[in-house]
């Protein structure tokens, strides 16, 4: 089967679609809802559900969610109410959507899977990093096209701060930075994790990722390249769709 939903969880948002995985097409208009606030796992998963529902979805279901995913248990949250999430089971925690088998997987993993297969990454070796700047910053690293899992560095510190806390695309909104000046945090960011571990290139991805145009040639690196995503926002949903029937 080459159909299944992919469904994203963000900190503002939960949007999902069903998605063609042989060739990352959405085949309807996603479908969004606001996340419940506060972030409970009861109240995130009935939202996941009302999502499957809107499609009228009984078959395979992909979970994209902010979090460290290990063995589909939930490790770590830290913008979706952190601790409460810890030890639930993912898969058993939205099994509602679907009565077929639920997948999930971090969030910045799925963009990733589907920008390398679909986007800016194909046919790219070497290590990529694929950002995703929106509430956080997503982290997904490849090397030679094999993906290195939970890599959640936008929690380095960077002048006495968690990356994401300082150019996060919420933190731009938040903040109220002209597109300069986030570009210079962004970039000071890149550079820490050039510095770290000599990647070939960057995809910047997240919803920001429209706005290419408007920063990307404000971006200051060393040596590697820096593309924007070709998914851009809908990046998420087609990873996630495609790890359901992997």
């Amino acid at each position: 089967m080459t159909h299944a939903l992919g469904i994203d969880i963000g900190g503002t948002g939960i949007k999902g679609a069903p998605v063609d995985t042989a060739t990352g097409i959405l085949l309807e208009e996603r479908f969004k809802l606001d996340t419940p606030q506060p972030s409970t796992p009861r109240a995130v998963a009935a939202t996941v559900a009302r999502v499957a529902q809107h499609f009228s979805w009984d078959g395979p279901v992909g979970v994209a969610f902010p979090g460290i995913i290990i063995e589909g248990q939930i490790e770590l949250a830290a913008n979706m109410g952190g601790k409460i999430w810890i030890g639930k089971h993912g898969p058993t925690l939205f099994r509602a959507a679907s009565s077929s088998p639920v997948r999930v997987v971090n969030d910045a993993d799925a963009a990733g899977i589907a920008e390398m297969t679909f986007g800016a990454g194909k046919g790219e070796t070497g290590l990529v990093y694929v950002l995703t700047f929106g509430t956080g910053i997503g982290v997904a690293v490849f090397n030679n096209g094999v993906l290195v899992p939970n890599c959640e560095e936008g929690h380095i510190e960077i002048r006495g701060k968690e990356a994401e806390h300082r150019c996060s695309a919420k933190v731009r909104d938040d903040e109220g930075l002209n597109m300069k000046q986030w570009a210079a945090r962004v970039s000071e960011y890149l550079q820490v994790l050039e510095l770290l571990h000599s990647p070939s290139l960057f995809i910047i991805g997240g919803g920001i990722s429209r706005k290419s145009d408007q920063f990307l040639h404000m971006l200051v690196t060393t040596r590697a390249r820096v593309l924007p995503a070709a998914q851009c926002n809908n990046a998420g949903i087609v990873g996630a769709a495609m790890k359901a029937v992997i």
